[in-house]
């Protein structure tokens, strides 16, 4: 008989041939057996705080992510995000420079990362983790100001969110050295293609749940390998001269 607390919640995208596509997991997801707490609260409102307000972002990146508090990325537009809005902008400072003094590769490429989680995460609100599951980046000139990321191409991430579930999402970017002379426009420096996975918070808390109530089943079940506590090996057991 199946224990009904091994039943998947739904089928795993990396069991259909562990590609980096946008596949979408099947629309009905148990529901969580128990309401938030307060900490879980208190994070879902700092991740939808984190994308409403540049201070904020900075401030809880000096926590969750260092990086990007010193590398100074922000939001070009607070309001409502959309693909063609969208778009996080670089400073051109000495964190973020090489010794060539023009912008590091490392930092190009680490921050395209947290743009395209940004906008993610505008689009998906605090209810989901977003984790990098694939990125390829291409270099093609020398950054020597400012950049500019911007969301090019990505798949309807709303409608993934209302179809329920984990998915995969991939999306394009492009990367710009923002205009630092009156004559000349924004220059092409990058395009990064990157793959996230994005699962809602109540299915991992309840696979957490889970997998708590197997390892207590497992640590209350007698040990059928071994000898039942309590009791002593006989004389045959031990190897001792039988009567």
């Amino acid at each position: 008989m199946n224990d009904p607390d091994l039943t998947p919640l739904s089928a795993s995208p990396l069991a259909d041939g562990g590609g980096a596509g946008p596949l979408q997991t099947a629309p009905s997801v148990r529901q969580p057996t128990r309401a938030k707490t307060w900490t879980e609260r208190l994070e879902a409102w700092a991740s939808r705080l984190s994308i409403k307000n540049n201070f904020f972002h900075w401030l809880f990146s000096l926590v969750w992510l260092p990086f990007a508090a010193r590398s100074g990325i922000k939001m070009y537009s607070k309001r409502a995000m959309t693909r063609e809005r969208f778009a996080a902008i670089l400073p051109f400072r000495r964190f973020n420079r090489n010794f060539y003094d023009a912008m590091a590769g490392a930092a190009l490429l680490g921050n395209s990362e947290v743009a395209a989680g940004m906008y993610l995460f505008s689009v998906c609100g605090g209810d989901y983790t977003v984790v990098c599951k694939e990125m390829k980046y291409r270099f093609l000139r020398p950054c020597l100001g400012p950049a500019i990321y911007r969301v090019v191409k990505s798949e309807d991430v709303e409608e993934k969110v209302k179809r329920g579930g984990e998915f995969n999402v991939t999306l394009e970017l492009e990367v710009y050295q923002q205009q630092i002379v009156t004559k000349v426009g924004e220059t092409l420096v990058g395009r990064c293609d990157i793959t996230f996975h994005c699962t809602p918070k109540d299915m991992v808390r309840d696979r957490a749940e889970r997998r708590k109530a197997r390892a207590k089943r497992r640590a209350a079940s007698p040990n059928t390998l071994g000898s039942p506590k309590g009791t002593e090996p006989t004389s045959d057991d031990a190897g001792g001269p039988s009567a």
